[in-house]
């Protein structure tokens, strides 16, 4: 990864003595943090025995921010929304960040330079962009306020093949009307899409709406393959470490006060749902551990879960606002948190030492 613009900040912070865990704390946003996302471990990371990945952030300040994953570095920050920014999602490389912004875009960034390759323009709010399980992927899935799920081939823009200049500081991109795109099940969102997920097969998207429904849509066919009703309007859903380390990873989605866990490999398929005591804003599953963290937009505080008992096995105390956002490492070692505050926290969730934690 070349830097763009890199300069070291102190990112260390005391978490409470109640879990004896000190999180880092990774600084640079001035406004609400709205989502965390990791890449895959890198190619290099079975070579060199270490975990290598990378961790993007997106903001209510309008500019995502790229970090190494494990020790939250900043490498970066893309320069070129003009509003709020509600997700970013990396490549399972790193090669490629995307974005979703209320100014009405989608945009691919190229997370070596911090160049815009494509600007996907919608009518309303972005809310959610997905990245087929690939490197380098050519195509990406968005939508938000429109309730239209799209799908766009990116190869024009990965490839290179296109060119041009857009917006202050010469930033490379390819014109939207180069981009082309189909929508997925025509009219069938009743409500905003909040969040899509693409499935460790890249036939299998999924999506969460405002009409209170999650969908799992074919590519082939282009049409609904299954679909959950959930409780309340969801505020979260990743794609997580599968129960007994699957490689097909297990849907976690907090929908008022209830979590639910799907199984990654058959869609529509409910291993299962947790009532909570209170609301949850933010879910995030290990499968391997069987843990589960939470945040809630009625505290501060970080919580784990026992997946078996349900019981609440450790609080994590740091953060100054309510935790939106949640997501484990790809190796599990460590999830991330975003908060009210502006600040993106790591914490160690491995015995021993593991990155900046000895």
């Amino acid at each position: 990864m070349a830097d763009f613009a890199f300069t070291r900040q102190d990112e260390t912070s005391v978490a409470s003595e109640t879990t004896k865990i000190v999180p880092l704390t990774c600084h640079g946003h001035s406004r609400p943090i709205t989502h965390v996302s990791f890449s895959s471990l890198l190619a290099n990371s079975a070579a060199s025995g270490a975990s290598q990945y990378y961790m993007i952030s997106a903001c209510k300040d309008n500019n995502p921010m790229l970090r190494d994953g494990l020790t939250g570095d900043w490498i970066g920050t893309f320069i070129g929304h003009k509003g709020a920014v509600w997700s970013a999602r990396l490549s399972d490389d790193a090669t490629l960040a995307a974005t979703g912004s209320a100014d009405f875009s989608a945009k691919v960034w190229d997370t070596f330079t911090g160049e815009t390759l494509a600007t996907l323009q919608h009518n309303h709010i972005v809310r959610a962009v997905a990245f087929p399980p690939q490197a380098r992927p050519q195509v990406l899935a968005a939508g938000g306020m429109e309730k239209k799920l799209r799908v766009f081939d990116l190869s024009r823009a990965v490839n290179g093949t296109a060119g041009g200049v857009e917006g202050a500081g010469a930033t490379t991109g390819v014109d939207d009307a180069l981009v082309p795109s189909y929508e997925i099940g025509a009219g069938e969102h009743q409500g905003a899409i909040k969040s899509i997920v693409w499935s460790r097969d890249p036939n299998v998207l999924t999506t969460a709406a405002n009409d209170k429904k999650i969908r799992w849509w074919d590519l082939r066919s282009r049409s609904c393959v299954a679909s959950h009703t959930v409780d309340s309007l969801p505020s979260s859903c990743e794609l997580n470490n599968g129960l007994g380390g699957s490689p097909d990873g297990t849907l976690s989605v907090a929908a008022g006060k209830n979590v639910y866990f799907f199984d990654g490999a058959r869609p529509g398929q409910l291993i299962k749902h947790v009532k909570m005591s209170r609301e949850v804003a933010s879910v995030a599953f290990n499968g391997e551990a069987r843990r589960f963290v939470t945040g809630s937009p009625s505290d501060t505080w970080v919580h784990v879960w026992d997946f078996d008992t349900e019981g609440e096995v450790e609080t994590g105390r740091g953060h100054h606002g309510p935790v939106w956002t949640t997501c484990f490492s790809p190796d599990g070692r460590l999830y991330a948190t975003g908060s009210e505050d502006g600040t993106v926290k790591l914490w160690k969730f491995t015995q021993g030492g593991y990155g900046l934690w000895r």
